[in-house]
């Protein structure tokens, strides 16, 4: 008897869609950081161009049946990290830069004209932006990323709510707990950190979570009090981690995919 239990998706298969679903002729860049190179709302996609500081905007949809048309939003004078589209409003863009600052952009309903100046600049910081998301659940807050610590923003008021400012390297990614009431982060000094921004700007808690210093990741899982952690084993070893927050002196599961040439 085989101990291992078939999978019911053994017999799955990729299916693209029809060629006149595809969108051609994009020239995306090769952008090198610690942020989303694509991202999509429900109604526009948004990836990194080739030209430093360009975003390239596409509809979701086809109008009448036509051909998408790719669109550039000029918006930073330096590359762009990372961009978010607002999960209350779908037209409404952030984007956060190399040249220090984060910018909001209110895109058209369809295939009218891309803005050509952003609705509101926060910053500069001092350092470059290297990552930023929305709150899920308070609308016009917004967290980014720049060196060592997490700015909490009030974008209505344009000011700083809070900054975390416990990481004592470079991080390397921050994500939302889905009902907002906590924030994890990934860093290069190898921990990973569980802030509630309410109550204090200190780390709640924190873990040695990859033992090599190469790029991580750290999501949550839902509104649960699980998250993932994506990262490096010392021997170079791509790994994934299962954390539980209630738990986290240690991973409650470790799988090794693969291995880092370099």
């Amino acid at each position: 008897m085989n101990r291992f239990k078939a999978s019911k998706f053994r017999h799955t298969e990729a299916r693209p869609p029809r060629r006149e679903a595809w969108i051609g002729g994009i020239r995306a860049g090769s952008i090198t950081s610690y942020g989303n190179n694509v991202k999509a709302s429900c109604c526009w996609i948004a990836f990194n161009a080739e030209a430093s500081g360009v975003l390239g905007i596409v509809p979701l949809e086809c109008e009448d049946g036509g051909k998408r048309t790719v669109s550039q939003l000029c918006c930073h004078s330096d590359v762009v990290t990372d961009f978010d589209f607002s999960p209350f409003d779908q037209l409404l863009l952030a984007t956060g830069s190399a040249d220090e600052t984060v910018k909001v952009w209110r895109l058209p309903q369809s295939s009218q004209d891309i803005p050509s100046g952003a609705g509101l600049t926060l910053g500069p910081g001092g350092a470059p932006v290297d990552m930023l998301q929305f709150h899920p659940t308070a609308d016009g807050i917004l967290a980014s990323g720049t060196g060592k610590r997490v700015t909490i923003w009030d974008m209505e008021q344009q000011q700083p709510l809070t900054v975390l400012d416990s990481h004592r390297d470079q991080l390397q990614s921050l994500a939302w707990k889905r009902d907002g009431s906590l924030l994890g982060t990934s860093c290069k000094d190898k921990k990973l950190r569980i802030f509630d921004p309410r109550v204090s700007p200190a780390a709640s808690q924190s873990v040695l979570g990859h033992e090599n210093n190469k790029d991580s990741r750290l999501l949550w899982m839902g509104s649960s009090d699980c998250l993932i952690s994506i990262g490096f084993s010392q021997m170079r070893e791509r790994e994934v981690k299962l954390w539980d927050m209630r738990r986290f002196s240690g991973a409650m599961l470790s799988m090794a995919l693969d291995t880092s040439p370099g």
